[in-house]
């Protein structure tokens, strides 16, 4: 059980150095997979996470086609191995929310109108957990659909905000998350300026709601810029093939 520190905040500084408002470490790779349509890695503070996306292809069984638009099916999984107690295998109801909050988040940006009756898959497995798990995975699932060459509005860019010590931070830690008084996981679309995505876990004055998706949305910028290069450097190097 992680033990609750006197002061989350000190100096100004977190309790890893970080000011309020700076986001952990964030390196992303796109197509790492050679088997899948498109994939991406991303590594975000201690989150290790693979996304792949499969189609799109015809949708089976037929009953479960839409005439008008192809379905997007997402699978968010915890490795067993990816947190300190080793997690049972198979989905969890933890699991199957985000999930579904993860193609909630994912929809707005793919064109799906224009593959009818047809099935995009879209898996983000978490090899290691430490915070985030949700925002990680949406952001390389963006990543890994854009490599499948799959149309997209604009990439789709998550991160959290939250409240430690009455102070709004950006990118919790394990400590933050787990203790804190207020998590708030957003998906974001830059080009677009959408939000597609907005969670909120314990209480956020009004101001500090404000303060808080103002600053999640400048995070998402950051990671936007992130997932952009990651796709310019793996289409540079196939061209320089």
């Amino acid at each position: 059980m992680t033990k609750e520190p006197e002061q989350f905040i000190v100096d100004g500084k977190r309790l890893d150095g970080r000011k309020p408002e700076d986001m952990r470490p964030l390196t992303i790779e796109a197509g790492v997979l050679e088997k899948a349509d498109g994939s991406a890695y991303i590594e975000l503070g201690g989150n290790k996470a693979i996304a792949s996306v499969y189609g799109p292809r015809e949708m089976h069984p037929r009953h479960l086609q839409k005439t008008n638009r192809a379905v997007l099916r997402c699978r968010y999984n915890l490795a067993p191995f990816s947190v300190e107690d080793r997690k049972r295998p198979g989905p969890s109801r933890r699991s199957t929310e985000i999930s579904k909050v993860a193609r909630e988040a994912l929809e707005p940006a793919v064109f799906l109108e224009l593959y009818p009756r047809a099935v995009i898959d879209v898996s983000m497995e978490l090899l290691q957990a430490r915070a985030g798990t949700r925002t990680a995975g949406i952001t390389a699932a963006s990543v890994a659909l854009a490599d499948a060459g799959i149309p997209m509005r604009d990439l789709v860019a998550s991160i959290a905000a939250g409240k430690v010590d009455d102070t709004i931070v950006l990118d919790l830690q394990k400590e933050e998350d787990q203790l804190g008084g207020g998590d708030m996981p957003i998906a974001y679309m830059p080009q677009k300026d959408k939000v597609t995505l907005i969670q909120m876990d314990g209480n956020f004055k009004p101001e500090e709601f404000e303060e808080a998706l103002d600053l999640a949305i400048q995070g998402c910028k950051e990671v936007y810029e992130k997932q952009r290069k990651a796709l310019e450097e793996k289409y540079t190097k196939v061209e320089e093939k």
